[in-house]
């Protein structure tokens, strides 16, 4: 008995601190902390976080599945595995891929370039897509697609459909997202339409501080009132 009251408290506890601790959470953490900002208000070198449009720089990303115009997608391929009574989800497939985009906020721009050498942002995107198949569940025909695309098998040795599934979270041309940064002004080097001025507000990340970047909805991000 004692060794349960103390066993129940340290699970709670991992559960805790997991939940806590993870990426989305200590997103929206971060983010409500901040006051959002007009763009041509910002401050040099001051943390900043902005709610606009994400529009892109250079010609768009494809999201693999349901071929969206995107600046930024993750995607996770898992095959359902049994072992015993129990079964889990493997991993098969993991990408992630971005660009640099820009933000649009009541006619100004600031411009976001996330890094991955060396990693300069956290970002926790939305699923909006899901697809699976299975044993009593056949795959499309975009899907068998995609998974030859990624070099995944559908069916087993015996021939037997695989419990496959697909999740798919892109922050799309024109998608409302919000981003948080250390904001710099610079030389913009090429002309935006519609944009009649000769510098840019950047976000960009410090010793202390990584770009932010999100597409949850705007009222998660901001203070509770």
């Amino acid at each position: 008995m004692e060794i349960f009251f103390i066993v129940i408290p340290v699970v709670l506890l991992i559960f805790y601190g997991l939940y806590h601790f993870n990426e989305k959470q200590v997103i929206i953490r971060t983010l409500r902390k901040l006051p959002s900002s007009g763009i041509s208000g910002i401050r040099t070198n001051q943390l900043t976080k902005i709610t606009g449009k994400a529009l892109h720089v250079t010609e768009p990303l494809i999201a693999p599945f349901s071929k969206r115009e995107c600046i930024f997608y993750r995607i996770k391929i898992e095959e359902k595995r049994s072992n015993g009574n129990s079964h889990h989800w493997a991993t098969l497939v993991k990408e992630e891929r971005f660009q640099p985009f820009f933000v649009k906020k009541n006619g100004e721009y600031v411009i976001v370039n996330p890094s991955r050498e060396p990693v300069n942002y956290k970002a926790h995107l939305v699923i909006d897509k899901k697809v699976s198949s299975g044993t009593f569940k056949e795959s499309t025909p975009e899907f068998e697609q995609l998974l030859r695309a990624y070099n995944v098998k559908s069916k087993g040795f015996f021939g037997f459909k695989k419990n496959i599934r697909y999740r798919e979270a892109i922050i799309e041309i024109g998608e409302e997202v919000t981003v948080a940064g250390i904001a710099k002004w610079k030389n913009l080097q090429e002309p935006i339409e519609g944009y009649s001025y000769s510098k840019i507000a950047s976000l960009e990340s410090d010793n202390k501080h990584k770009i932010i970047i999100t597409d949850l909805p705007k009222e998660r991000v901001n203070p509770k009132v």
